[in-house]
């Protein structure tokens, strides 16, 4: 980091054009005591961009020509930490719910879809995939497929390789480490099995969704903590219509539907939600363009 920018300091200004951008295109929420985080989080992208201020910064993110780096903006300002098979009583609801009835799904060659809404470094979908792939081995030879999204450019290409260190393999049973994992001296990839059925995206949670069918499942864990109540307030219906009927809905640990059943969902779980039967009149938001693997 060069020495301008590694003394750059955040005034209220720039600090409140940054808040102002983050929050009206990402959802992010951004509270005045978090001034001090968001200098030294982006300081370093001043240091990329050879810039030495941050009123400098701020004008670049808020202009036409700022679009790649309001992406990079964001993802230095959240934290892509996961695990693979975290919380692991997602996935006991997750088979609990889809495995009975599923022989006859795949035999009928029924679309099978389940979503990963911030799928970070890849851990999550791929969880998702090797969990199903234990439980139903037919899936292999079925419709199945995982949509992976996040809204950071860098994580989704990191996540496409599925390689990573040895030390983040721990949650992985040994059964699943010998199904789907090629080890290597000190790292691992994912098995071309689990690959070839997650598709990864790049995805503003807050922009259209380009997806044109419904999901059994979403995951969106460790995302919305990011968003204020009336932006979390605006993905529920989102969420709900994007779901098939008594579809699954997982929020992250410290993540809550405030009323779920004003929201067309009810509680089945700790932070699991299950659409009711019966469609609300909702606008539907889920139409748009194709992702192949949606």
């Amino acid at each position: 980091m060069n020495v301008s920018a590694s003394n750059a300091v955040l005034e209220q200004r720039a600090f409140e054009a940054i808040a102002a951008l983050a929050h009206q295109e990402f959802g992010l929420h951004i509270a005045p005591e978090k001034m001090k985080m968001v200098q030294s989080r982006l300081r370093h992208r001043l240091s990329e961009l050879n810039l030495t201020d941050f009123d400098s910064y701020s004008e670049l993110v808020c202009s036409e020509r700022g679009g790649d780096e309001k992406r990079c903006m964001i993802s230095a300002l959240t934290t892509n930490v996961s695990h693979f098979f975290r919380e692991p009583h997602h996935f006991d609801l997750l088979s609990a719910h889809m495995l009975p009835g599923l022989n006859s799904r795949v035999a009928q060659k029924d679309r099978i879809r389940i979503w990963s809404a911030g799928c970070s470094n890849g851990q999550e979908p791929y969880s998702i995939a090797m969990h199903m792939m234990d439980k139903q081995p037919s899936l292999s030879d079925a419709d199945f497929r995982v949509l992976a999204t996040d809204v950071d450019p860098k994580v989704v290409i990191f996540a496409k390789q599925g390689v990573y260190e040895t030390r983040v393999s721990a949650g992985i049973s040994e059964e699943n480490r010998k199904q789907f994992l090629h080890w290597s001296e000190d790292s691992f990839r994912v098995s071309k099995k689990i690959q070839d059925c997650v598709a990864f995206r790049e995805l503003n949670l807050l922009a259209q969704w380009p997806m044109r069918h419904k999901f059994d499942a979403i995951f969106c864990r460790n995302v919305v903590i990011y968003f204020d109540v009336a932006t979390q307030e605006k993905l529920w219906p989102r969420f709900y219509q994007a779901l098939k009927p008594g579809g699954l809905l997982f929020l992250g640990h410290s993540e809550r539907i405030g009323t779920p059943s004003q929201f067309g969902f009810k509680t089945i779980g700790t932070t699991a939600y299950q659409k009711e039967d019966g469609e609300k009149q909702r606008p539907s938001q889920t139409s748009g363009g194709f992702y192949g693997a949606a």
